[in-house]
């Protein structure tokens, strides 16, 4: 059970969205591989357990998770275990996730595609790296205002074209769109955990994007992260579907505006733990939506 929590399955969903999506956008083509489509879920998982072992280990050592924080409770935090045993936890999983992602890779393409094979075996080893260092070891870049880039891009961008590619083998302009829209949303989960956590992270020396713009700034900053959502959303669907079907993913717009609203009323740090799950299940219920849609369209 140790590991379970310090897996954080409640961060799951979120992860596995950007690859929902980029498999959804390529059902209707011809090579669609179901076997490819899990291979990407699974090792999205997995990446996403690695970096939340490596978020613990790194937070853990470095004072971040200490009895101010306001979130749960860690497992290093606890000592419910070792930062050696966590670290062994951590090489374990990246292991387990390179193997994963390898196997897809060779699923995905032909003995002749070689370029493609090793592009997307670096992009796995990037990810990998990435994980680890978003708080962990010396100049880890979560501690520098570069987290919300770096889920931007791997949550977003890299998530769904990667997965776009790994089916279709090429990318479209208008998948770019939902790619936008996913790794926004998903930046603005990042932001509410950095909107709860600011003045804790401000005392530690931990500089992320809502600390240096401040409570009202990091408002806005959510305000254009989600409104751009939408935008970038509603252009994707425009662009992409083809009769109302294909328009039902809009209702998320809903839930979103009204998420929005309240962030916005919030004068007390603690009170964004509260919105953390619904943006993160409104995400990936977004995803969910854009595969039905894209099912009953093929």
């Amino acid at each position: 059970m140790v590991w379970v929590a310090a897996a954080r399955l409640r961060t799951l969903p979120l992860s596995v969205a950007g690859i929902v999506v980029g498999n959804a956008l390529a059902i209707g083509n011809d090579g669609f591989c179901p076997y490819v489509f899990a291979g990407t879920l699974l090792t999205a998982v997995v990446f996403q357990i690695l970096s939340n072992f490596a978020n613990d280990y790194g937070d853990g050592l470095k004072g971040t998770d200490n009895h101010e924080r306001i979130g749960p409770k860690r497992v290093l935090q606890q000592n419910l275990l070792s930062a050696k045993t966590l670290f062994k936890g951590i090489v374990i999983t990246a292991v387990i996730g390179f193997l994963l992602a390898a196997g897809t890779i060779a699923v995905a393409f032909e003995v002749g595609e070689l370029k493609s094979v090793l592009v997307f075996l670096g992009l796995a080893v990037v990810a990998i790296l990435a994980a680890y260092k978003y708080t962990a070891g010396k100049g880890a870049y979560g501690y520098h205002a570069l987290g919300d880039v770096f889920v931007f891009a791997f949550f977003g961008l890299l998530a769904v074209g990667g997965s776009y590619y790994l089916q279709t083998k090429q990318l479209d302009n208008s998948m770019w769109w939902f790619a936008i829209a996913i790794g926004g949303l998903s930046t603005g989960v990042l932001n509410l955990n950095n909107m709860r956590d600011m003045q804790n992270d401000s005392a530690v020396g931990k500089i992320t994007v809502a600390a240096l713009l401040g409570l009202q700034g990091a408002k806005i900053y959510h305000s254009i992260l989600i409104l751009g959502s939408i935008t970038a959303l509603t252009v994707g669907l425009l662009h992409n579907c083809n009769g109302w079907v294909g328009y039902i993913p809009v209702v998320v717009v809903i839930p979103l505006v009204a998420q929005l609203t309240s962030a916005l009323k919030i004068k007390t740090h603690k009170d964004f733990d509260a919105l953390l799950k619904p943006l993160a299940l409104t995400t990936f219920g977004t995803s969910m939506l854009l595969l039905l849609t894209q099912i009953l369209l093929a």
